[in-house]
């Protein structure tokens, strides 16, 4: 059985972590297969956005699978760069929109996958924590997505103490767009794409692009390179059909160039 599916559905590349009897845990082939999901979506231009999520209704993904000889935590410290770390970068390099689909619980390093997504949607039976300090570890990794998305003091606490929070406490604090009840989730998440779709897919594109870039810039950077960014986005077929459409009060006919 593939540790991981990949599925065009109608323009979204759903990426599903099919380990559901150990809880959708990760390992190298889940890893690796998540990353061959995210260049399968970039490398087809019918792709439009793409969806992660967990087989089943119990987890999400539960974190680095523990079992004996999963080789979880044995690192090949001659190479440059973890696995995990390379995912995330690749996540966020991807100019395509990026939803969690929160089937299930999101522990540990299920965390991080939730955090290296641009959007969530999780099911209110869905928690949300990073043990690792119970087991003697940190949840050094992931911190490198949550410190943008968790406040200071709330991060802090789920990290020192290990305790998981509700899926309504994560909506609270900003990690989640959306909590549903299970039953609901695929509709939400049906109800949001129906949002994403319809739009310029060259706006989101570059758009993506230029809010990742200018994460690392300061006030004056920032608008310089936005100001480059507007100008060439202007220039774009799907700009020019935007106004016009919008002129003959008609839906844009998107050519993504």
């Amino acid at each position: 059985m593939n540790e991981v599916l990949h599925e065009n559905r109608n323009g979204v590349m759903w990426i599903s972590i099919n380990r559901p009897e150990r809880r959708n845990a990760m390992n190298d082939a889940v890893i690796d297969g998540i990353s061959a999901g995210f260049t399968l979506a970039a490398g087809d231009p019918s792709v439009r956005a793409v969806v992660l999520t967990g087989v089943g209704d119990r987890a999400f993904c539960a974190g680095a699978d523990l079992a004996a000889g999963s080789g979880s935590f044995k690192y090949d410290y001659s190479k440059v760069g973890l696995n995990f770390v390379r995912l995330m970068k690749q996540a966020r390099d991807l100019t395509l929109p990026l939803i969690a689909r929160v089937n299930g619980h999101a522990m540990a390093g299920g965390m991080g996958m939730l955090g290296m997504c641009d959007m969530a949607i999780a099911a209110s039976e869905a928690r949300f924590g990073m043990p690792e300090v119970k087991i003697g570890i940190f949840p050094m990794q992931i911190m490198a997505v949550l410190q943008r998305l968790i406040p200071s003091r709330k991060l802090y606490e789920m990290a020192l103490t290990g305790e998981p929070i509700t899926a309504e406490e994560a909506l609270e604090i900003g990690l989640l767009n959306y909590v549903v009840p299970y039953a609901e989730l695929d509709a939400k998440l049906d109800w949001l794409l129906s949002r994403l779709l319809d739009k310029s897919p060259t706006a989101i594109r570059r758009g993506k692009y230029a809010m990742r870039t200018t994460e690392q810039l300061n006030f004056d950077q920032s608008a310089a390179f936005m100001e480059a960014q507007i100008g060439t986005l202007a220039l774009t077929e799907d700009a020019a059909e935007g106004r016009q459409a919008f002129i003959e009060k008609r839906a844009p006919v998107w050519t993504g160039r």
